[in-house]
């Protein structure tokens, strides 16, 4: 490692194959924690190019347990995280409003590495137990039209750095790996990003393969459709820049949509929003998130026609239903 890290202090970059290399002796535990902690160190000072990244995901995936579903038509909504605001588990909770639509979601989550609750926290503090075979993960799609594959289970290889990134707690390139590593390899992907120098590379790296993306990014910093300011959505087709009023909310404060500072806090906020109890903003966010899934999947009409979906999934219990059935599993 210390010819890697003399290399990369002389602002040099990795290739793919040798970024690859290096994250599956990392995973092999061939480093120590302060030469790994180094490693990371390095891409907090600079932006990870798109062969680093490459690699790293190729690493990943090539380690990853194998999942197989039964459909391709699957959706995951999912954020890099690590954009500092603390918000409510949006694009999780949008993931069970789209499920209630009838679209199949494979949600990949975690725990939070630089934030208070992960998707994977607050799923364990509502009552989820987190599933590990194929035949469990279909079991959740057929009964609630999700499925919720927790990162630990199918991705053992990063179980070597979690205690450090715990430690660090802060942003590092494993945010921006986890959207990219779904096992389930979800057909669509809503992926937010809390930088556009971030979003240019996913775009690079995305644009190429067969499956769609929609990458979303707040203008002041969220790394999802926020409604307190203008969002970026990119796709493979182009991309535009829309105020809360194009996607049709009004402009919302960022207090409005705090997440609690435990995981019961945040668990008891999610369901409260499931259950119709939430906020106008709390619900506004939601069901923008989820009606820009909807729409980007093509198979229900136009955007207003999308969030007409969304919030009927929302209102009319059906969202909490999808949730009900996968915890009762």
């Amino acid at each position: 490692m210390k010819e890697i890290l003399q290399y990369l202090f002389n602002h040099h970059t990795l290739s793919k194959s040798e970024a690859k290399a290096i994250m599956i002796e990392i995973a092999q535990n061939k480093f120590n924690a302060t030469e790994v902690t180094a490693f990371i160190s390095i891409f907090l000072m600079r932006n990870i190019t798109l062969d680093e990244l490459k690699g790293f995901r190729e690493a990943l995936l090539q380690m990853a347990v194998p999942v197989n579903l039964n459909t391709d038509d699957t959706i995951d909504i999912v954020g890099t995280g690590g954009d500092g605001k603390n918000t409510i588990n949006i694009s999780t909770l949008a993931c069970f409003v789209v499920a209630g639509t009838g679209q199949k979601v494979a949600k990949h989550g975690n725990y939070g590495a630089s934030t208070i609750t992960g998707s994977s926290n607050v799923m364990e503090a509502l009552g989820y137990q987190f599933k590990k075979t194929s035949d469990e993960l279909n079991e959740g799609l057929e009964k609630a039209n999700i499925c919720f594959l927790h990162a630990p289970y199918f991705h053992p290889a990063l179980q070597s750095v979690v205690a450090l990134r715990k430690s660090l707690g802060l942003r590092t390139f494993f945010n921006l790996l986890g959207p990219l590593v779904n096992p389930a390899k979800p057909q669509f992907s809503v992926i937010g990003v809390y930088n556009l120098e971030i979003a240019r590379i996913y775009q690079y790296l995305l644009q190429k393969e067969n499956r769609d993306f929609v990458l979303v990014h707040g203008m002041d910093g969220y790394d999802e459709i926020s409604l307190t300011h203008d969002s970026k959505i990119i796709t493979k087709s182009g991309e535009n820049i829309y105020s809360a009023e194009d996607l049709g909310f009004k402009t919302i404060n960022p207090e409005d949509i705090q997440a609690g500072n435990t995981p019961e806090e945040s668990a008891k906020i999610f369901r409260n929003i499931l259950e119709g109890k939430g906020t106008e903003s709390q619900n506004a966010v939601v069901l923008a998130n989820a009606a820009i899934a909807l729409h980007h999947t093509n198979k229900f009409g136009n955007y207003e026609n999308c969030l007409s979906l969304a919030k009927e999934s929302l209102f009319n219990g059906k969202a909490l239903n999808s949730l009900q059935l996968l915890v009762d599993g």
